[in-house]
């Protein structure tokens, strides 16, 4: 068995099905998902497929459960928004957002919720400036 090239699938459960595919489809502008005869949808993106499962209490996760790296994700924010995804903004002790983004060490987050409750968020990873990447000496 070698995991490290296995298919992965996230499992997100949904209580509307119909609702989630919307906006999925619609909002995040995935193409269209395949149902399955378990009831399942399922969605490709990049090597990863994302399956959407009925579940009546829907999820309780209070942490990201998928997360799509961007190029550029003010400019990802934006495109979504321009669709009616809602960004979410924190202001914590050591965890802020500026335009819906928070910079993480090396990468910048912005985060949002599906119709379903799921957190979802974009990530965009920031160069490592020559001499300071691990492995450098």
């Amino acid at each position: 068995m070698q995991l490290e090239s296995s298919q992965v699938t996230v499992m997100l459960p949904v209580r509307d099905l119909a609702r989630a595919r919307d906006f999925y489809e619609r909002l995040l502008a995935l193409p269209a998902g395949q149902a399955r005869p378990d009831g399942k949808v399922v969605y490709r993106c990049g090597n990863t497929e994302i399956a959407l499962f009925p579940r009546d209490e829907g999820t309780k996760a209070e942490h990201t459960a998928l997360s799509f790296r961007v190029e550029d994700i003010r400019s990802s924010i934006d495109q979504l928004e321009s669709r009616g995804v809602v960004f979410s903004d924190y202001d914590l002790p050591g965890f802020k957002t500026e335009g819906h983004v928070c910079v993480l060490g090396s990468e910048k987050a912005a985060w949002f919720n599906d119709t379903e409750g799921n957190i979802l968020c974009l990530h965009e990873d920031i160069p490592v400036p020559p001499g300071q990447g691990s492995g450098a000496a």
